[in-house]
């Protein structure tokens, strides 16, 4: 791997939200003190951090308190998806996660650290999207229009890692699919080859792997770097503060969907009522448009047409084209990205 290295076990630096009482609070799973104040601890993937903690904490805390008159107060923790699910296996204290893939639930799974069928959830237990997009300076000075053109030379590129950022997995897909999807409407055949070759190109081109989706924009705007693939959510972000940045769409391009679920090794029979209300509450339509207002598209598509702000895609991708993860992650991630283009060797 090129560019910057990130451990995947390295400890997480909890970040403390507190609300409706101003207190120090341990990082600890959902509990109860002796002054009937129930705690939460909520993981998620990085580029939820803002929406959660600005709208969707307060608000809940505030509800829960009017329903039950407990104050609640959370904790929480914001990394690359691959790095929060590995934290969570090695005995994080999380009540509840949003991840950026569902393959990572799948592996809180097979380590028992979820035992719930979480895709019984409304949408799947999908509770947001967003497609993948190309991030330039201003006035677009290499001319990027498409993925294919992050390949050419003299492109320097940032990507996430895809060992910590489950976005950075994402944006493998999207990058192989969009050449798949060109070859066949030119062919017929969906070129693997061809795809491959795209992908090497592109990561040839990779100047820094920042560990998270977050972390990568901000290398960006320090100005490190010609294009940055991102989620649409980032660029609508960068978008509101402002900056010499230009959105590229590409013609096709993956859409991620991101899950949410109770981590049922953490919870309790006293706690867990907590912790799946608060769950359910991702799916309200409150919570729908305050995703919507940080950038994501809601999983009710009604609401999506109110937004003016989101970028048409020509052609999305879905996972499900490459077999869903159960397919995609050997297949493309391991044994295309990994294997051949990475040049990654894992130890014996």
């Amino acid at each position: 791997m090129r560019g910057i290295s990130h451990n995947p076990e390295h400890p997480l630096r909890p970040h403390l939200v507190v609300f409706c009482v101003l207190v120090v609070v341990p990082w600890c799973a959902c509990s109860l003190d002796a002054d009937g104040r129930t705690f939460l601890t909520v993981f998620g993937f990085s580029i939820t951090k803002e929406v959660m903690e600005r709208d969707i904490f307060p608000e809940f805390a505030r509800r829960w308190h009017g329903r039950t008159g407990q104050e609640l107060m959370f904790s929480s923790s914001f990394a690359g998806s691959e790095t929060i699910t590995n934290q969570i296996l090695a005995g994080a204290p999380a009540d509840v996660a949003v991840l950026a893939i569902s393959r990572d639930f799948d592996r809180l799974v097979k380590g028992e650290a979820v035992a719930s069928n979480w895709r019984a959830s409304p949408s799947g237990g999908i509770v947001n999207r967003t497609p993948f997009v190309i991030i330039v300076r201003k006035g677009n000075p290499h001319k990027i229009q498409d993925f294919v053109d992050l390949a050419r030379t003299g492109v320097r590129v940032l990507h996430p890692d895809p060992f910590t950022s489950g976005g950075a997995q994402w944006s493998i897909l999207g990058l192989y699919g969009s050449a798949l999807i060109h070859s066949e409407e030119e062919t017929g055949v969906r070129d693997t080859a061809r795809a491959t070759a795209l992908l090497t190109g592109i990561w040839r081109n990779v100047i820094g792997t920042p560990g998270s989706a977050r972390e990568a924009r901000t290398q960006f705007e320090t100005g490190f770097g010609d294009a940055l693939v991102t989620y649409e959510q980032e660029w609508l972000q960068m978008q509101k503060k402002g900056g010499p940045y230009e959105v590229v769409v590409p013609r096709a391009t993956i859409f991620s969907e991101h899950p949410a679920a109770v981590i049922d090794r953490n919870v309790t029979a006293t706690t867990r009522p907590i912790a799946e209300a608060f769950v359910a509450y991702l799916w309200s339509e409150d919570v729908q448009r305050a995703f919507i207002r940080a950038g994501f598209r809601s999983v009710l598509d009604t609401l999506n047409t109110q937004s003016a702000g989101f970028s048409r895609v020509e052609r999305p991708i879905s996972v499900e084209e490459f077999g869903g993860w159960e397919r995609a992650y050997p297949e493309i991630i391991e044994g295309v990205w990994k294997r051949r283009v990475s040049g990654y060797v894992a130890a014996d």
